[in-house]
């Protein structure tokens, strides 16, 4: 599926372009912004090649990735990446991944990025799973993955390794059939 284009009122999904790079490098390259990430802050190249790669990743047969920006609708500005990433280890399921700038924080964005990209999962993929891990510290993203019906299922101990050292995940998850129970209520 290339492109991807959805939207809410106020943001919309839309394909990563190499005109991105400092838009992702202020989040990704924030220290705040990455605090519960599972990497350390990335510098402008390594937000480069992640964007081409992003880019080239789009156009696959069959596509296993969907690394896209958020884009605020008054502003047109990009305020935020969402990715959905097909599991190798289950079928018919992915991984979810969100990240916001920090101007952009508590004011519901994240919960209409993870609604858009659920969406397009459940909806537009035919997916049956969809799950996404968090810092075990990040309150906002647990409520966000609360708030969209997403259950938490159990932590991942030690699972990454950050500024030296192991940190735990905590695991959410979704399934299509509580997706649709979510948009039919």
């Amino acid at each position: 599926m290339y492109p991807v284009g959805r939207s809410s009122p106020r943001i919309a999904l839309r394909e990563l372009a190499l005109e991105d790079v400092d838009a992702v490098l202020a989040i990704y390259g924030s220290p705040e912004a990455t605090e519960h990430l599972s990497f350390e802050p990335r510098s402008r190249e390594e937000v480069a090649k992640m964007v081409t790669r992003s880019i080239g990743s789009a156009s696959a047969t069959p596509r296993i990735e969907y690394a896209l920006a958020v884009i605020e609708q008054a502003t047109n500005e990009l305020i935020g990446l969402g990715r959905l990433a097909a599991d190798p280890h289950q079928q018919r399921g992915a991984t979810l991944g969100f990240a916001l700038r920090p101007s952009a924080w508590g004011v519901g964005y994240g919960v209409e990025m993870v609604r858009l990209l659920l969406s397009l999962g459940f909806d537009d993929l035919g997916l049956h799973r969809i799950w996404g891990a968090r810092s075990p510290l990040n309150d906002a993203s647990a409520k966000t993955m609360a708030v969209v019906g997403m259950v938490e299922e159990g932590v991942i101990r030690e699972h990454v390794l950050k500024a030296g050292r192991w940190r735990d995940s905590v695991v959410h998850a979704i399934l299509d059939r509580e997706w649709q129970s979510t948009t039919s209520a």
